[in-house]
């Protein structure tokens, strides 16, 4: 076995982040009867709000804003978008969708069934994520998958996001491993797969997407499933 510890990304890889917060959103739009404050069409806003966590993201793992700026200006600027600009509103959508969110349960086809092969297989699974340390503890407990992970390495924690080194070598000293029995799958090229081979480390890029890339990774999937072909 090449393999023993197998670092995996949590949202987007095996969590549906746009389903789930698609939902989320949804239930906001109707408890904070949004569509009477002017935002008619629900399908643009969450479009809109996608693409501004997406920026903010990345502003976020570059060092160019704080947490706190990245979670209130995805709301504010979604509301901008429609002509309001209503601070409070802006800070509850912030709270209420954050305290909804890690309830949500939608998974990508196949998670539990790979974690479970892979865990049968005596493969040590953890995971590597740039989301927050309560707000990822929550998704796991709730969609049932804690128990398949030996150690849950997040930014906070280890003070580090991807696709920077530190927050691998920190993983490889809080598991125990070493790079050559190491593996990391993801989803996001840049974070993902570019951070683990920045730092040596083989990737299996799962793009569910079907992205079109100039980016050669150790492996790449198409689905959950597929996995089994490679472990």
């Amino acid at each position: 076995m090449k393999y023993r510890h197998l670092f995996f990304d949590l949202d987007h890889t095996l969590w549906d982040f746009e389903a789930n917060a698609r939902v989320t959103m949804l239930d906001l739009y109707h408890a904070l009867e949004l569509k009477s404050r002017g935002i008619d069409d629900f399908e643009l806003f969450y479009k809109n709000y996608l693409q501004h966590n997406e920026k903010l993201w990345e502003r976020y793992r570059n060092g160019f804003i704080k947490q706190k700026d990245l979670r209130f200006k995805r709301m504010w600027l979604s509301l901008i978008d429609f002509k309001i600009a209503d601070e409070k509103l802006a800070q509850e959508m912030n709270v209420l969708f954050l305290d909804s969110l890690p309830s949500r349960t939608i998974l990508f086809p196949y998670t539990r069934e790979i974690l479970t092969y892979l865990k049968n297989k005596n493969y040590f699974l953890h995971l590597i994520t740039n989301g927050f340390e309560s707000v990822q503890q929550g998704k796991l407990k709730h969609s049932g998958l804690e128990t398949f992970f030996t150690e849950v390495i997040t930014s906070e924690a280890s003070n580090s996001l991807k696709p920077n080194k530190e927050i691998f070598d920190y993983a490889l000293k809080k598991t125990g491993a070493t790079l050559q029995e190491s593996i990391m799958l993801g989803d996001n090229i840049e974070v993902d797969i570019e951070g683990a081979m920045n730092f040596g480390m083989d990737q299996v890029f799962i793009n569910h997407l079907r992205i079109e890339t100039t980016i050669k990774p150790t492996y790449t999937v198409f689905s959950l499933k597929e996995l089994e072909q490679i472990f």
